[in-house]
């Protein structure tokens, strides 16, 4: 048995039972979580370990730096174009490349375009089955579904109770006939889930709603960037020349497809305001008083910030979405974020499975270095069937990123906290909205209650942005100005011998930045820290906790057999293990052999 006491405020016991969770699933690659429940069914210790390597980073040295964003954007195969955005900001920002105003606002279109396409796949698809129990719905009364929707959705067209009787038949055969597909192995009697029959049948009939709209919501980044997920962007603006002299040219954006995507970002508002909102706020009437897992939310926050408003301007004030970093819960000084430096920001991995030079505990990520060392020699059981990771020791394939030293909570509360202690009208009254109508405290935003809130709302703000940027877009084609490409500084010829810069963009899951290096016309080193290399990372120097682990501590688990409370608090970061997990030699020579699932398997 031993008692820890965190610097960052956390008693962690591993004296009472140990369970284990892995695969995690409902996200995006490999993870495993571990905790320690004591006799009141308390968790008292956690542990979080991304559980698979690959690599991308490294395999891009000696690269042209032009053709970064096509490598990056296979990092994940969710946040494709966030990745390929951030690592064309990284070149532009080392070569002083400008873009023109055309290009920075349909840039802000696609990534909110994401924002807005992850956080409504996130709840529904991923999150909503912790909270929402498909079986449930089996026993609700069509005409008190109904009577529920125009209660919270009044304007929402399929409300019928006819419209609720065929979803649940078809419902009741899905289930009937023993494909139960994502809704298979649920802890469906679990006392966890409170909502009554008629809510759980509202919400997964808005599950099959949501996964036909998604679809359209691509089409935007498809139309702009070519395809999707895997969308096309290029250094100095974007790739589709704007053509509107009627000729439709293949290739380019006409008034046709101008028209649709201008539909397409009405549409989603639409779906925003009449069945997201709506859900978001009739599920947590029943679970307001579930508000555990707020973690790092309440002491320590960052954003880097994003969707700048006029062209080539990175500064905090030219940034729609808010930027800064919020220590110890002091949320009347919001701190100023350097990308650039070493002081702020450092990759430590005293608890990952990599090593450094001896004497060197963290690194700024453009003298970022990635070398293997993995062992487990540890833990319980065998190297290839882990029964119990040693937090002690080394037990993630995840770097453990700092700013100045503090582990931080990095996404869309991250944001909205942010956003809130700095005074953001629009931001302020959102969270004001939601405060009221569920009657809690300003507390409870400090919860995974309060995460999932804040993804819904972040939706609804950057649908709106969306047509802000559409319009500033067309007022411009109107005025004669169809530039989309900046041709600037294209030739390596006209580049300095030596060069670095640093991408930066709001991912949905939080802060995302590419560091890169350029020597000779090719990439010298190349290094990003993402959402979830914050978020998840295991124990740092001084012992902190990250905020994975932190979102479980102290959570009271029913029945802990059926974890269902771990999965609410860990899905309400939509991880992406697959982006913060990335290895291979400088050579790209294989190392090993290695099975792609998770450990233990």
């Amino acid at each position: 048995m031993s008692i820890i006491q965190t610097p960052n405020g956390y008693t962690l016991d591993n004296s009472g039972t140990r369970h284990v969770v892995d695969p995690v699933t409902r996200i995006e690659g490999h993870m495993r979580a571990e905790v320690n429940i004591d006799s009141n069914n308390i968790i008292t210790n956690a542990v979080s370990s991304g559980t698979i390597w690959r690599g991308l980073e490294v395999i891009l040295k000696g690269r042209d730096p032009r053709d970064a964003w096509a490598f990056v954007q296979r990092i994940c195969g969710v946040c494709t174009g966030t990745h390929a955005l951030t690592s064309v900001r990284s070149v532009e920002n080392a070569l002083g490349i400008n873009i023109p105003e055309n290009a920075n606002s349909i840039r802000n279109i696609m990534q909110l375009s994401l924002q807005v396409h992850d956080h409504l796949v996130h709840f529904y698809h991923l999150h909503a089955l912790d909270w929402v129990n498909p079986v449930n719905a089996l026993k609700a009364d069509p005409r008190a579904t109904s009577a529920l929707q125009q209660q919270v959705s009044p304007h929402h067209p399929n409300s019928s109770p006819g419209y609720f009787r065929d979803i649940q038949n078809r419902l009741k055969k899905f289930v009937e006939s023993g494909q139960l597909g994502p809704f298979k192995n649920g802890y469906w009697t679990n006392p966890a889930y409170l909502l009554p029959p008629e809510a759980d049948l509202m919400a997964v009939t808005h599950y099959l709603e949501a996964l036909d709209f998604q679809k359209e919501i691509m089409k935007t980044r498809t139309i702009f960037g070519g395809k999707d997920t895997h969308p096309n962007w290029t250094v100095g603006g974007v790739p589709c020349p704007i053509n509107v002299d009627g000729t439709g040219a293949v290739g380019g954006l006409n008034m046709v497809n101008l028209n649709q995507v201008h539909q397409i970002l009405k549409d989603t508002q639409t779906f925003i305001k009449n069945v997201y909102i709506p859900d978001i706020l009739a599920i947590g009437q029943f679970y307001k008083g579930w508000l555990y897992g707020g973690g790092l939310s309440g002491q320590n926050v960052m954003a880097y910030g994003d969707i700048p408003d006029k062209a080539n301007d990175y500064s905090a004030a030219n940034l729609m979405m808010p930027s800064g970093a919020i220590i110890n819960g002091n949320l009347k000084e919001v701190h100023e974020i350097d990308l650039t430096d070493p002081e702020q920001i450092q990759e430590q991995v005293p608890h990952s499975w990599y090593k450094y030079p001896e004497g060197v505990k963290g690194l700024h990520p453009w003298d970022g270095i990635t070398e293997p060392d993995f062992d487990v020699s540890s833990a319980k059981g065998s190297k290839h069937n882990i029964e119990e990771l040693d937090e002690s020791a080394s037990y993630s394939w995840i770097k453990a990123p700092r700013w100045r030293g503090h582990a931080m909570e990095v996404g869309p509360l991250a944001r909205y906290v942010i956003g809130f202690a700095k005074g953001d009208k629009e931001i302020t009254e959102q969270i004001n909205m939601v405060l009221k109508t569920l009657d809690v405290p300003v507390t409870a935003l400090f919860s995974t209650l309060g995460r999932t809130a804040a993804r819904a709302l972040e939706s609804q703000w950057a649908a709106d942005k969306q047509l802000y940027f559409f319009e500033k877009m067309m007022t411009n084609i109107k005025n004669g100005d169809t530039a989309t490409h900046g041709g600037e500084m294209w030739d390596p010829a006209d580049w300095p011998k030596e060069a670095k810069g640093v991408g930066f963009t709001e991912a949905p899951r939080g802060a995302l930045a590419h560091w890169i290096k350029i020597k000779d016309t090719r990439i010298e080193n190349y290094q990003c820290v993402v959402p979830t290399t914050w978020n998840g990372s295991p124990r740092d120097e001084a012992g902190n906790i990250g905020a994975f682990e932190a979102s479980m501590m102290n959570t009271k688990v029913e029945v802990p057999h059926e974890p269902v409370e771990i999965l609410r608090n860990l899905h309400s970061f939509d991880p992406c293990l697959a982006c913060s997990t990335h290895v291979m030699t400088e050579e790209g020579e294989e190392l090993t052999t290695v099975t792609t699932g998770p450990i233990g398997s």
